[in-house]
C-alpha cells in the first residue's frame, strides 16, 4: 500500500518544485508543472521550452482541471474559502451558491470563477489564478493612466499656448490702437470718422477672436476636468481589494480608453489679432480724400509669422534681426526654425511685383514661398520645399538650386516679379532693370512673399525694406 501511495505522490509532485501540484498545467510534450513554477523557469530561461525535455511549447496553457482535483484530494486541500485563513479574509464577491472564494479568473469570459461549481463549465479556456489576473489587469490599467496623464500634460500645453495668445492678442491691440492713432494723428480732423471705423474694426476682431479662443479654451479644460476626473477613477480602481477590483474595473477602464482615443487638441489658425489687415496700406486706402500724402506698398509684412528674432518697423515694411529673442506664441503661422518672415498678402493667379532694398546686407533671401511651407522644422530654401527665392551672402548671389548667379555689381535694391499663371519668379536690378534670373515652376496653392534675414554684422544697412510704389500689379 504504501509503494502505491510513493508511487501516486510522485505522479501528482511537480519536477520544479517537487511538492504536489498546484494549480497544474500540461505542455504539450504531456509533462505537467505548477503554473506559478512553470512562470518562473520560463521568465529566467527567457524561452518558453519545457523544463523537463526542452521541448519548444508556443504558446500558455490552461490549467489542468482534473489533475488538479486529484492533487487536491491527495494532499488533503479544501476547497476556496474552507481554510481558517481565507475565513479570516476579507472578501468582497462571493459565489451566489456557495461560501467560497472565487480563486480564479477565466480570461475567456473575463470573470472570476467559483472553485467549486464551475470547473467544469471552464475546460478548454484559459484559466489563471486572481492574484496573476488581477496583476495582469493592474499593469493595462497602469498603461490607461499614464495614456490619460500624457492626455492631460497635451491639453494644458495647449492651454498655456492659447493663454500665451490672449496676453500677446492683448499686446497687439494695444500697440496696433498706437499706430493706428499716430497713422490717423498725420492726417486733418476731417479723417477722424475713418480712424474711429477702423480702431472699432481691429477691437470688434479681437473681441471676435477673442470669443473663439474662449470658446476653444472653454474645450479644452472641459477635457482636462474630464481627464482629471478619470484618472482620479483609475487611481481609485487601482487601489481596491483584487476581486472587487475585478467587479467595476471594466467601466473604469473603458472610459479611460475612449478619451484616450481622442484626438489631441490643435491650436486654430488665425487667432491673433490679423495686424495686416488693419496696417498695411493704410493711407492708400484712403488716397480719396488724402491723395497728394499717400503712400502704397505692394507688400506687406506679417508679424503672426515673424520669428522671434525679426523685428517690424510700425508701419510693417522692413525687418531686422537682432540678437535679442522677444517672447511671442507658437501660433500655428509662426516661423520658429529660421528667421524667416512672409507677407500678409497670399497670391493665387495674375501678376505682381514689389522693390525691396537691401542695401549693403550680407545675409538675406528674398522671393516667395507656398502657403504650406514647413515653418517650424529645419528645411533647405528650395522649390522642392516650397520656396523660390534669390540668396545673397558674403557678396556671392544664388539661386534656389545652389547655383551662383552672375551679377555686374553687387545688389542694392530688388525687384520681385511673380506671373502666377505663368509660374515665373523673375528678379531684376532696381537701378538699371537687367534681369538677374528666373525661377520656372508651377504653382498650384496660394503664395506668399518670403524674406530671410541673417545677421547684419557689422554692415551700415540693418533693415531690408519694402520700397513704396505707384502699382502693386504689372
Amino acid at each position: 500500500m504504501a509503494e502505491k501511495i510513493a508511487f501516486v505522490e510522485s505522479f501528482l509532485k511537480c519536477p520544479v518544485c517537487l511538492e504536489t501540484f498546484k494549480d497544474p498545467v500540461s505542455l504539450i510534450c504531456n509533462h505537467s508543472f505548477c503554473s506559478s513554477c512553470l512562470k518562473t523557469c520560463w521568465e529566467q530561461a527567457e524561452n518558453k521550452n519545457c523544463p523537463t525535455c526542452k521541448r519548444r511549447s508556443s504558446k500558455s496553457y490552461p490549467i489542468n482541471f482534473a489533475l488538479k482535483e486529484l492533487a487536491d484530494l491527495f494532499a488533503g486541500r479544501q476547497k476556496a474559502g474552507s481554510s481558517g485563513a481565507e475565513k479570516e479574509e476579507k472578501v468582497d464577491v462571493m459565489c451566489s451558491k456557495h461560501e467560497a472564494k472565487p480563486e480564479y479568473f477565466c480570461e475567456d469570459e473575463d470573470r472570476a470563477v467559483c472553485p467549486v461549481c464551475e470547473f467544469s463549465l471552464h475546460h478548454g479556456h484559459k484559466v489563471v489564478p486572481v492574484e496573476e489576473a488581477v496583476a495582469g489587469l493592474k499593469e493595462q490599467l497602469k498603461s490607461d493612466l499614464e495614456s490619460l496623464q500624457d492626455k492631460r500634460e497635451k491639453h494644458k500645453q495647449v492651454e498655456e499656448t492659447y493663454n500665451e495668445v490672449i496676453q500677446h492678442s492683448k499686446k497687439q491691440l494695444l500697440s496696433t490702437e498706437r499706430q493706428i492713432r499716430a497713422e490717423f494723428k498725420k492726417l486733418q480732423q476731417f479723417l477722424k470718422e475713418e480712424e474711429e471705423s477702423r480702431l472699432a474694426a481691429l477691437r470688434e476682431e479681437e473681441e471676435q477672436k477673442g470669443k473663439t479662443i474662449s470658446r476653444e479654451l472653454k474645450k479644452i479644460q472641459e477635457q482636462i476636468s474630464s481627464l482629471s476626473q478619470s484618472i482620479c477613477a483609475v487611481e481609485e480602481e487601482l487601489q481596491k481589494h483584487s476581486v472587487s477590483f475585478l467587479s467595476s474595473y471594466k467601466p473604469t477602464q473603458t472610459r479611460a480608453r475612449v478619451q484616450c482615443s481622442v484626438s489631441d487638441p490643435q491650436l486654430v489658425s488665425g487667432a491673433l489679432i490679423d495686424v495686416a489687415k488693419h496696417l498695411g496700406n493704410l493711407s492708400f486706402k484712403v488716397w480719396e480724400k488724402m491723395r497728394d500724402r499717400v503712400h502704397f506698398s505692394p507688400a506687406i509684412l506679417d508679424p503672426n509669422t515673424a520669428n522671434p528674432c525679426l523685428y517690424l518697423s510700425d508701419d510693417l515694411t522692413s525687418v531686422r534681426r537682432e540678437d535679442t529673442t522677444k517672447q511671442l506664441p507658437d501660433n500655428p503661422e509662426r516661423c520658429t526654425y529660421y528667421a524667416d518672415i512672409l507677407g500678409s498678402e497670399a497670391f493665387s493667379s495674375g501678376r505682381h511685383s514689389w522693390e525691396v532694398e537691401v542695401g549693403n546686407h550680407p545675409y538675406w533671401l528674398l522671393g516667395l514661398a507656398k502657403e504650406s511651407v514647413d515653418r517650424k522644422d529645419k528645411i533647405f530654401a528650395t522649390p522642392e520645399s516650397g520656396i523660390w527665392c534669390l540668396f545673397h551672402r558674403s557678396g556671392k548671389y544664388t539661386n534656389g538650386d545652389g547655383k551662383n548667379v552672375p551679377v555686374k555689381k553687387n545688389l542694392q535694391r530688388i525687384r520681385v516679379e511673380l506671373d502666377y499663371d505663368r509660374g515665373e519668379v523673375s528678379f531684376y536690378d532696381s537701378e538699371d532693370m537687367n534681369h538677374i534670373y528666373t525661377h520656372r515652376d508651377t504653382f498650384t496653392e496660394n503664395i506668399y512673399p518670403f524674406f530671410s534675414i541673417g545677421d547684419a554684422g557689422a554692415a551700415k544697412t540693418t533693415d531690408v525694406k519694402i520700397c513704396y510704389s505707384d502699382e502693386n500689379v504689372l
